[in-house]
């Protein structure tokens, strides 16, 4: 339990960690959102504004059973025109057929500019003149790479039209054909911009490449799968444009449907006016044969003997009737489907008692008009006209098989009733020859009557049917448009702009963070060498470091009173509290603020009374010379190491830093200096030195370039390794730990160095530089020697 409370505490310290490192950068926020939400504005400001127009329409269903569809079935004028489903519907309002009309219908391949600031700005209903084309050749057009023009009034009235390819003017007057080389206009003003003289773009474009740009934009919406209410929308910079353009495409697609019902009636018609012509010459051959009949024989009236046989047999001859009118019209069927080509529509609702049939010649041609509407956008080969050619051919064949049925079943009825009347026959033979034979006549003459008033009461139907243009598409609500442009929509640029100047600072700042391989905090420290102590911290300054002085109340002052205090800490367990202290300070590599360290250190340690040694211990590299008072004096420990004759009196200097401190030079560059390290010399050099001072603070070499520092370690009471902070690298922290852990290091602690002022400590939360005394212009005393970290 309390572990699961110490984790939740630590990922909160965590958490506001995190956050805190991104509020610290506040500035770098506030100014990437200013500059996006100017890029926000100017591309609000600049982009063309698009507008949305919406339309909704109900697609009629021609297998739905409404009242009205009954009726036109009652008839037998049941339009098998249009699609069978929803998908097909869409399709052909997506059609490039459909969108090509639309833009012949409208001139879209107009388009007319006047100049803005930036972008040229489109014109619809507000276009000062009116072009009128009469020739349009999309050929010539093409060839001559498009075509535009600027068109203005002059002074006098007279339309000038300047060609933007190739600098031509041509001056006509308004009402006169111009010859632009693919077409012919007329150009006449308008009435209400009759004194207008600006100059207008126009620009002629290829009417498929208008009409697939609109395809691409229009979006149809279905309520669910099963619903025949269609929404359209249309997005276009122009509002009146985009609402007119899906007005006219319904237009198109009701016009389109209505042509295609009107074209199988019209087909039946051409059929029924052929078989009316043929029966009429028929009717009138028995007519005139009934007549010649009863001159030649004086026959005026039947013979009652003959009524009652005549009455038994005319059931029969009704039915007779009724099969001979079933047979001329398959045979007729069967004439005319072999008589005409594929591609033909078959005539429907003639009236056959075989009930298959006629529902195959309606599925035949509904797939007539699908393979048409698609070959008028594609090829032959189109796998859909493939697939549509063979199912045609299969109802073809099964309708010719179906009539062959429906007529063989025909004649044998009409053989069974012939025998059954041959029984009837025979009971009359004693009738007269001539009335049978009149009767005869009249059979004859009663079966061309009924087929010539049933094809008279059909095309009367059919005639009918041509007169009803029923549209395909009820308009629920005719196109409308927003008087508020839909994109740019300036909420979400603004939003996004505002996400966006959050994103690209956090973004940078947490992309520097994983890429940065430098100590900057004591948390690096702390988190990567946990075993090691930290017991300072030495703040960065705005400016060149300054020197300690006496009675310092600066952060760099109390910082370094941190570090000694800290200090005291460690040495609580000194075995011989009656020997002074050395300190030795070191870093992983050069530049990290050694010396520096060294010599505050020192005047810290000094500004406290106490006695206190500064040892140039790194024999390679000599700095200490600028802070003795007898700068001749180069002499150090690298000559009493080497010249038994020299004595430490004589080497040991006063420093200009501190009455209490004195530095023993690390004096002339020796050619080994390892070597003298090593003697027994510097041992007893350090042992004599801890009986004379308080404190001993040995500078030395870069522990990682040179051995010299593992010599002087083992006479050290602590060892104080510098880090500096956006110097070191992580990685060098490596090094002291496997030191400290081979133990050539018997006591260490770090010292973080150059530690800007939002990491030190822990993020200049408590009171950074609290007590800080502020520097004066007439400040006197020490003038502080400036040191370069």
């Amino acid at each position: 339990m309390e572990n699961n409370i110490n984790k939740a505490h630590m990922d909160k310290i965590n958490m506001r960690k995190e956050i805190t490192k991104y509020l610290k950068k506040w500035p770098w926020f506030i100014l990437c959102i200013i500059i996006c939400g100017a890029a926000g504005y100017t591309y609000l400001r600049y982009t063309t504004p698009q507008y949305l127009a919406k339309t909704q329409i109900i697609l009629k269903d021609d297998s739905s059973k409404n009242s009205e569809s009954v009726i036109f079935k009652d008839l037998g004028i049941m339009s098998t025109a249009g699609t069978k489903s929803i998908e097909n519907d869409l399709g052909i309002l997506r059609s490039r057929r459909l969108m090509n009309e639309v833009v012949r219908s409208l001139n879209l391949y107009i388009q007319y500019y006047i100049e803005g600031e930036f972008n040229d700005i489109e014109l619809y209903e507000n276009v000062p003149f009116s072009i009128h084309v009469m020739g349009f050749d999309e050929n010539l057009l093409k060839q001559n790479g498009g075509g535009r023009f600027e068109v203005w009034r002059s002074s006098n009235k007279i339309y000038k039209i300047k060609n933007l390819q190739t600098g031509r003017i041509k001056e006509e007057e308004p009402g006169n054909t111009i010859d632009l080389g693919f077409a012919q206009i007329i150009i006449r003003p308008r009435e209400n911009n009759r004194d207008y003289e600006g100059k207008t773009i126009v620009q002629f474009s290829e009417i498929n490449k208008i009409a697939a740009n609109y395809r691409n934009k229009i979006n149809f919406t279905q309520a669910d799968e099963n619903s025949l209410l269609i929404g359209i929308e249309l997005t276009d910079p122009v509002k009146e444009k985009a609402r007119d353009i899906l007005d006219q495409l319904i237009m198109e697609f009701n016009r389109s449907a209505i042509e295609d019902k009107n074209l199988i009636a019209g087909n039946t018609f051409d059929f029924i006016n052929e078989r009316l012509a043929i029966i009429n010459e028929e009717l009138d051959s028995v007519e005139t044969g009934k007549k010649i009949f009863k001159q030649q024989n004086q026959l005026t009236d039947i013979h009652a003997e003959s009524q009652m046989f005549i009455q038994n047999a005319s059931d029969y001859n009704k039915k007779r009737q009724e099969i001979g009118t079933q047979l001329e019209l398959s045979n007729a069927m069967l004439e005319y489907i072999s008589s005409n080509s594929d591609g033909n529509l078959l005539p429907s609702n003639l009236g056959l008692s075989e009930g298959g049939v006629n529902d195959q010649i309606d599925e035949y041609n509904s797939l007539i008009l699908d393979r048409n509407r698609l070959l008028a956008g594609s090829s032959e080969k189109n796998p859909m006209v493939i697939k549509l050619n063979s199912q045609i051919d299969q109802i073809k064949a099964n309708v010719v098989q179906s009539l062959n049925r429906a007529r063989s079943n025909l004649l044998i009825s009409q053989e069974d009733i012939q025998r059954q009347a041959s029984s009837i026959g025979s009971k009359i033979y004693s009738v007269p020859t001539k009335e049978l034979q009149y009767r005869g006549i009249e059979r004859q003459q009663s079966i061309k009557e009924t087929l010539y008033l049933f094809l008279l009461q059909k095309r009367e139907e059919n005639s009918l049917a041509m007169a009803i243009t029923e549209p395909k598409a009820k308009i629920v609500d005719r196109a409308y448009f927003s008087d508020y442009p839909i994109s740019p929509n300036s909420r979400s640029v603004y939003m996004g702009t505002f996400i966006l100047g959050l994103f690209i600072p956090f973004s940078l700042i947490y992309i520097t963070g994983l890429l940065d391989n430098k100590i900057r905090k004591r948390v690096d420290i702390e988190s990567m060498a946990s075993n090691i102590p930290l017991v300072g911290e030495i703040p960065k300054m705005k400016q060149k470091l300054k020197l300690i002085k006496s009675n310092d109340r600066s952060v760099l002052a109390e910082a370094f009173r941190i570090l000694t205090t800290n200090l005291q800490y460690l040495l609580i367990t000194k075995k011989n509290k009656n020997s002074g202290i050395t300190f030795l300070v070191t870093s992983t590599i050069k530049g990290e603020g050694k010396t520096f360290t060294s010599i505050n250190l020192s005047i810290t340690l000094a500004n406290t009374s106490k006695k206190v040694l500064l040892i140039g211990g790194d024999l390679r590299n000599s700095k200490l010379q600028p802070f003795v008072i007898n700068k001749s004096q180069k002499l150090g420990l690298c000559d009493y190491l080497a010249d038994d004759t020299l004595t430490l009196d004589c080497l040991i200097q006063k420093s200009s830093l501190n009455a209490h401190l004195d530095i023993l030079l690390s004096g002339n560059y020796p050619p080994n200096p390892y070597e003298l390290l090593k003697t027994e010399k510097m041992g007893v050099l350090i042992e004599y030195m801890q009986k004379d001072y308080d404190y001993i603070v040995i500078d030395t070499a870069p522990s990682l370039l040179v051995a010299d520092t593992f010599l002087l370690t083992k006479f050290a009471d602590i060892v104080l390794y510098i880090v500096k902070a956006g110097f070191t690298d992580k990685e060098l922290l490596e090094f002291p730990q496997r030191a400290k852990e081979q133990e050539k290091f018997s006591k260490i602690a770090f010292i973080l160095n150059h530690v800007s002022k939002a990491h030190l400590g822990y993020g200049n939360n408590y009171g950074y530089g609290y007590g800080e005394a502020k520097e004066r212009s007439w400040s006197k005393g020490y003038k502080s020697t400036v040191f370069d970290i």
